[in-house]
């Protein structure tokens, strides 16, 4: 990998993946899976959204962990896998935030602060609740 690039694509990149998928998925748009785990009736209910960007091949799910059916957010955590033609390759979750200054706001989970400075980036005169309200609503 030359040094300019990076070994992870950035915050804003991987909540644009999930506003994607999130989106065709709502919409019925996508290939949907049967998970092994968590399905024991294998019901293909799982969409499956895999795109590029760049130099990045992603792939986005929703989780079907434990931990996400025992919350109910099997419809809100998403997995993104990434991986580039370097064989760099990771994945993160993307959560909608429940406490504090982005309470509402989707965040990559671990990557906070880089969310933080995402959004006041790219709306920087709307603190996060309102805007959530107003894209939501």
């Amino acid at each position: 990998m030359d040094a300019s690039a990076s070994a992870v694509p950035d915050a804003g990149l991987l909540l644009e993946i999930d506003r994607e998928y999130r989106e065709k998925a709502r919409a019925g748009q996508l290939r949907r899976i049967a998970p092994r785990r968590m399905n024991p009736e294998g019901d293909a209910w799982l969409p499956v959204l895999n795109t590029r960007f760049g130099p990045w091949h992603f792939t986005a799910l929703f989780s079907n962990t434990e931990r996400a059916h025992e919350l109910h957010r099997t419809s809100d955590w998403v997995v993104i896998y990434f991986s580039d033609s370097e064989g760099e390759d990771g994945q993160a979750t993307v959560v909608t935030e429940r406490r504090g200054a982005l309470t509402g706001r989707r965040v990559v989970r671990g990557r906070e602060p880089e969310c933080a400075r995402h959004y006041a980036a790219s709306d920087p005169a709307t603190p996060p609740r309102q805007a959530t309200a107003r894209a939501l609503g």
